[in-house]
């Protein structure tokens, strides 16, 4: 779950930036808040990340205990050239790993979320 401070353009950011699909979006009046579920598939088949808007709160301390999200794509270069066309922010350009062969890449999303992108053949 990723607290977010503006929901629309979380959804816009994970669905046209980075290609999953918008699964479904609750609210909750009387707790005030609103959950979205992206993905790239429903669940048990694939992964799915649930943002949480808090009404009336615009941003968060991203805090020291997360890291990031990691994700794997069949082609983090071609990843990486649709997130950019999209005016996604890629702040890791796609290459090996230090130390190794698996290639990785990291975007950041509208909140300042990390997101790993790391090549998988499927």
């Amino acid at each position: 779950m990723l607290r977010v401070g503006n929901l629309q353009r979380s959804i816009d950011f994970y669905t046209q930036v980075m290609g999953m699909q918008l699964l479904r979006k609750t609210e909750n009046p009387d707790y005030k808040y609103t959950l979205a579920f992206v993905g790239f598939g429903k669940n048990p088949d694939h992964a799915e990340i649930e943002l949480t808007y808090n009404w009336g709160v615009d941003s968060y301390e991203i805090g020291t205990a997360f890291g990031h999200l990691a994700l794997g794509v069949p082609d983090v270069y071609g990843a990486c050239e649709k997130i950019r066309a999209a005016g996604g922010q890629i702040t890791r350009e796609p290459g090996p790993v230090k130390g190794g062969t698996t290639v990785i890449a990291f975007v950041t999303d509208p909140d300042g979320y990390k997101i790993e992108l790391i090549q998988r053949a499927l």
